[in-house]
């Protein structure tokens, strides 16, 4: 998962405008997933499954206390969160890719890879999450 959640990462540091600096690429991938699940499976199943993936990943990432998932989903505390910690540990960097590897291993769990897959390909449109290395490392 945390190679996908790199992957997802960098493709929207890529895809970024050029003045937007590049820490909002795990927010960006975060919102994409949200936006794409929460019209698949509703904003209350989206805040469930970001809730737990958010404790999930304050058991990696401890300093990731100060974020917390809204009922609409979205993530909030980020302003407390990046003025305390290293960069490496925060939403732009390690801290990040926990929390979306955490988010994608459950989407894999509850809805299994072929839904997973759907939802990554409506978020991303211009990635072939099907004909590369699928979730679990092999072809699709």
């Amino acid at each position: 998962m945390r190679d996908l959640a790199h992957r997802l990462f960098a493709y929207e540091v890529v895809a970024g405008k050029t003045s937007e600096p590049v820490e909002f690429a795990t927010l960006r991938v975060y919102e994409k997933l949200r936006q794409s699940l929460s019209a698949f499976a509703g904003v209350a199943a989206f805040e469930s499954l970001a809730f737990r993936a958010l404790t999930q990943a304050k058991s990696e990432v401890p300093s990731l206390w100060a974020v917390q998932v809204a009922e609409d989903g979205s993530l909030q505390g980020l302003g407390e969160f990046e003025s305390q910690v290293d960069i490496d540990m925060d939403l732009t960097g390690e801290g990040g890719i926990v929390l979306i590897a955490r988010l994608l291993g459950l989407l894999l769990i509850f809805l299994g890879e072929a839904l997973t897959l759907s939802l990554l390909r409506n978020a991303w449109p211009g990635e072939a999450f099907d004909d590369r290395n699928s979730i679990h490392g092999r072809k699709a």
